[in-house]
């Protein structure tokens, strides 16, 4: 029996404070309640994820690298190392792996700053302004992704 692609799902600084902080532009649900409903759908559709949150940029850059060769795709959340990390960008251009940028909030409707994405340059595509249903999104089109590279 063979093994279930990973995904990695990499989320940034401050992801860790969802529910609480600013629950008016990220909502209630907590970093937990989008693991356990990411989990319940990459089980769905033939997926292992493998799910982690960092402060710092240096742990998202291994985590990143780490994913050669191993993991299948890469759901990434940098929050606001989007807007300021060449590192992050790199790493995601060494990976050589599909990756889905995810934002809760719709960072086009925000600060000027937040419209710039270094992880743009190296994502797919990217999902923002849905929420925690962005991640379910990004899972989906990792999936089709995998199953037919040529498809995409």
């Amino acid at each position: 029996m063979s093994q279930a692609p990973i995904i990695s799902i990499l989320n940034g600084p401050n992801l860790n404070m969802l529910g609480t902080r600013q629950p008016e532009l990220y909502g209630r649900e907590t970093l937990s309640d989008i693991e356990k409903l990411c989990r319940a759908h990459a089980g769905t559709l033939g997926l292992a994820v493998e799910f982690r949150q960092s402060n710092s940029e240096g742990d998202l850059v291994t985590w990143i690298q780490e994913t050669r060769g191993r993991a299948a795709g890469i759901v990434i959340n940098a929050g606001a190392y989007t807007h300021t990390s060449v590192a992050i960008l790199d790493a995601l251009l060494a990976a050589e792996v599909p990756a889905v940028e995810v934002h809760l909030s719709n960072i086009h409707q925000r600060d000027s700053f937040r419209h710039h994405s270094y992880v743009a340059k190296a994502a797919k595509g990217m999902i923002c302004g849905f929420g925690s249903h962005g991640y379910i999104l990004a899972l989906d089109a990792l999936a089709r992704l995998i199953k037919g590279s040529s498809e995409a």
